[in-house]
């Protein structure tokens, strides 16, 4: 795997960028509504690798690459090229993530041998799919896609949010029709070193992803946080979050699973360095970043 990495026993992890900006938080409809200017700079830790100097939250839209010694997985999908939304950021993109995905990993896209979507928001399953004239085919066309059974069927049930009929038809079903979907419980073990991890409230069936090797751990969070402020204060919710006092639940959970350990939390949205691990910080906790490199 080339580019920026990290080592979990036996495991590499890499990551490739589809969008990465400073975005201001707080507010109704931002992505933390309790993130204002200030309150973030309440958090100097978080500046400069989590935010800038003015409190604006670094934000990414990313794939997580994972290679173990017998799979190559991509670990959620972006937003994808030429998908229709109604949230203007996401609509119609041309990004060059294809490209940027084989410099990154060194694979190519047949070699992807499993697709793992934390969820079915538009920003993490959107290169599941590529266009071919007028159809969308699997962008991975070797992988099994694997899709949470409750995440699916709460979104395949009829409901007319967050693009879910469009997203459906551009970037899931296609999937189904090919063949390549594997409807997994929320706490699944898919391979000897990968697992579901259920972290609901975002969604009703969100699970992140767990990678044990050699006694080393990691965790994909998927959008159990979107950014490390939720860190700092753990009871700032999401305006995407479908059960705000599940999230908030569910992350102080985890948070307190973590904290002081060794295990590695890679914030799915997180910019800059992306990777960290959690440390207490008086009756909350901070994140220390851990650069790309060899970790254990």
């Amino acid at each position: 795997m080339l580019g920026a990495r990290w080592q979990v026993g036996s495991v590499q992890i890499g990551k490739v960028v589809e969008f990465e900006a400073p975005l201001p938080g707080g507010g109704a409809g931002s992505m933390i509504p309790d993130a204002y200017p200030d309150a973030v700079r309440e958090m100097p830790w978080l500046i400069p690798d989590f935010a800038t100097e003015d409190g604006h939250l670094r934000i990414a839209i990313q794939s997580v690459l994972v290679e173990t010694p017998t799979h190559r997985i991509v670990i959620d999908t972006c937003v994808g090229n030429g998908k229709r939304r109604s949230i203007p950021l996401f609509n119609m993109w041309s990004t060059e993530f294809l490209a940027n995905f084989e410099a990154a990993s060194g694979w190519r896209r047949a070699d992807v041998d499993m697709v793992i979507c934390t969820h079915l928001h538009t920003d993490h399953v959107g290169w599941n799919t590529m266009a071919d004239g007028d159809s969308w085919v699997p962008t991975f066309p070797n992988a099994r896609y694997c899709i949470g059974r409750t995440e699916y069927e709460h979104w395949s049930g009829g409901l007319d949010e967050h693009d879910s009929a469009e997203l459906l038809r551009d970037s899931i079903q296609p999937l189904f029709d090919a063949g390549l979907v594997d409807l997994v419980a929320a706490d699944q073990q898919l391979l000897p070193e990968l697992r579901m991890l259920p972290t609901h409230g975002h969604t009703p069936g969100h699970a992140s992803v767990v990678i044990e090797s050699n006694g080393e751990r990691a965790v994909v969070t998927g959008d159990m946080m979107h950014h490390a402020c939720q860190i700092g204060r753990p009871h700032w919710g999401s305006d995407f979050d479908s059960d705000t006092p599940a999230a908030v639940e569910t992350r102080r959970s985890f948070l307190a699973s973590v904290a002081g350990t060794s295990t590695l939390v890679l914030g799915t949205h997180f910019g800059g360095p992306t990777i960290g691990r959690v440390e207490a910080d008086g009756d909350a906790y901070r994140f220390a970043a851990v650069r790309s490199g060899i970790t254990s």
